[in-house]
């Protein structure tokens, strides 16, 4: 019944939007579409898949010929050009990937495609360059045809294979071969263990690069200025701290009551009280504020001046300190801060830094 039902709705639907077409340009009747049948996989056979995984990398370790690993690292180490990588396929995108991580260490590299390579771009090598072929066979025919252009620009050449005694091996300066008991695919096909050797390869020799290279946090952090770890260690206080005509800024003379709009309007929850020279006597906040009007009454309340009730000793911080350094010190006890005020070595008041601008830095 609830097929019939749904049918005679589609009809009805078809000749209510279809009916006044012409009979050729009709459309025949569609028929219903079933649910697609549900499979489930077992836990057993998926931890079996996993472990299946882990013991032919286990064999990739195990096997894995370390003198030519070492001077592999030791030739891209001494390489005075730019280290190309190349590859087709999931090799390909192993190759991009293991590329722009040493791009990301601050180390010449660049991604080849072979068929772009014969077609123009292949200007871009060098003698003294390196150049890295990735291939599970060693015998990707568009890396074979790439060879021969390549070594006639002087370029060193090195193939990464899973193969022994393949075509790409023998044509190139050096070989590393990449041990592969087999592929997890039940048909020994699909790339999926040999595309993770060649990723654990390559990763593991560019943070072999990047110690022997002396690469400091500060040079990494240069190259990832967008994310938190780059901000943290390039941000400053002085590149996000408020200052001039941003600062919530009063005399101690002042009557606390003619302040509320400066305490508010400036968005720091704060004021800042200075001297004629602009030095810091302290802060009054919406928390004194709060205090005064619980201590005060009456008549009294509109006679307090801003330097009766705030803090003679606010936390400070200099303009060259880091912005992850101010976060800390607002954070650290005896209890936190939303601010905190910025002062240059005799004292005077150049800017102020909130917690709220921290994290809109991304810190």
């Amino acid at each position: 019944m609830q097929k019939e039902t749904t049918e005679k709705k589609y009809q009805d639907l078809r000749a209510s939007t279809m009916g006044s077409l012409p009979p050729s340009l009709d459309l025949p009747s569609l028929p219903l579409r079933k649910p697609p049948h549900l499979q489930l996989l077992s836990e057993t056979t998926l931890l079996n898949l996993f472990k299946s995984q882990q013991n032919h990398l286990n064999y990739f370790f195990q096997n894995l010929d370390f003198s030519q690993a070492l001077s592999f690292t030791q030739t891209l180490l001494n390489s005075r050009g730019t280290i190309f990588f190349s590859g087709v396929g999931k090799s390909g995108f192993v190759a991009n990937k293991i590329s722009q991580t040493l791009v990301s260490l601050d180390i010449r590299s660049s991604f080849l495609s072979p068929l772009d390579a014969l077609h123009g771009d292949i200007g871009a090598l060098s003698s003294a360059d390196v150049l890295v072929l990735f291939s599970k066979s060693g015998s990707t025919e568009e890396l074979l045809r790439l060879i021969p252009c390549a070594r006639a620009k002087g370029v060193y050449l090195i193939s990464v294979t899973s193969v022994s005694n393949n075509a790409l091996a023998n044509a190139c300066d050096m070989n590393v071969h990449l041990p592969l008991e087999r592929e997890l695919c039940p048909f020994d096909l699909a790339p999926v263990t040999s595309t993770a050797i060649q990723m654990v390869f390559g990763d593991t020799v560019a943070i072999a690069l990047m110690g022997a290279r002396n690469l400091t946090k500060e040079q990494y952090a240069a190259n990832h200025p967008a994310g938190r770890i780059g901000k943290s260690l390039i941000f400053k206080v002085k590149d996000v701290m408020k200052k001039k005509d941003e600062l919530p800024i009063c005399k101690e003379g002042d009557l606390i009551m003619e302040q509320l709009v400066e305490l508010s309007s400036k968005g720091c929850g704060c004021l800042l009280v200075i001297d004629d020279e602009y030095r810091l006597l302290g802060t009054f906040t919406d928390g004194d504020l709060r205090r005064t009007l619980i201590k005060a009454s009456g008549e009294a309340m509109f006679k307090l001046r801003v330097g009766d009730m705030c803090n003679r000793e606010p936390r400070t911080i200099g303009p060259d300190a880091m912005a992850v350094e101010a976060m800390q010190k607002m954070e650290s006890p005896p209890s936190p801060v939303q601010f905190l005020p910025v002062i240059d070595h005799q004292n005077v008041l150049i800017g102020i830094i909130t917690l709220h601008g921290l994290v809109s830095a991304g810190l």
